[in-house]
């Protein structure tokens, strides 16, 4: 499979201990690269301290650094396979709750389900480790809403639920009913 563009392989930016794009890579001194929790935690399980890849032994364990440049052409390829992702995926027209991750790389792209564990708002493509992942499925999925983190009650920690104006004087607009779900309903 090749990156966005058809430039780089995917496979240069991806891990092989867990197989996703790095994550703080480093590199080892035969040359292979790996992420940092990646690579110490197969050598915290081992009595010998080796390459996964081709099983070069180090001793003492060699101290590994982020690899900063590395980095920063992962973080970008990272971005670049998100807005590959999302492309398809329908814009946000006006007053549609928009995905709060895509939004950080500046898309407009609608989103399908809001988290009220995490309080972000998901698009398809963002919203399919809550589909996949065991703890994220538990997560309370709701229509999307917008500004999930200020509908948060900082008093009881719960999310506010009305249509009538709030009882902290700065919230003084409404709400859509977003049921079932504890609410925050006290003065």
């Amino acid at each position: 499979m090749t990156s966005p563009g058809n430039m780089l392989p995917e496979k240069q930016f991806q891990c092989t201990i867990c197989q996703q794009v790095f994550t703080d890579p480093v590199t080892t001194p035969c040359g292979h690269n790996f992420c940092q929790a990646c690579i110490q935690s197969v050598w915290d399980s081992s009595d010998v301290c080796q390459c996964p890849t081709c099983n070069k032994s180090f001793s003492p364990r060699p101290e590994i650094n982020i690899n900063t440049a590395f980095k920063e052409l992962a973080d970008t390829f990272r971005k670049m396979i998100v807005c590959a992702s999302a492309l398809p995926l329908s814009a946000a027209q006006p007053g549609e709750v928009v995905c709060d991750v895509c939004a950080t790389t500046s898309l407009q792209v609608k989103a399908l389900k809001s988290c009220l564990v995490c309080l972000t708002s998901y698009c398809d493509a963002h919203l399919e480790p809550h589909q996949r992942v065991s703890a994220l499925k538990l997560h309370k999925l709701i229509e999307p809403v917008k500004n999930l983190q200020e509908r948060m009650c900082k008093k009881h920690e719960r999310l506010y639920f009305t249509t009538k104006i709030l009882h902290f004087k700065q919230f003084a607009f409404s709400f859509q009913p977003i049921m079932p779900f504890e609410i925050c309903s006290t003065s």
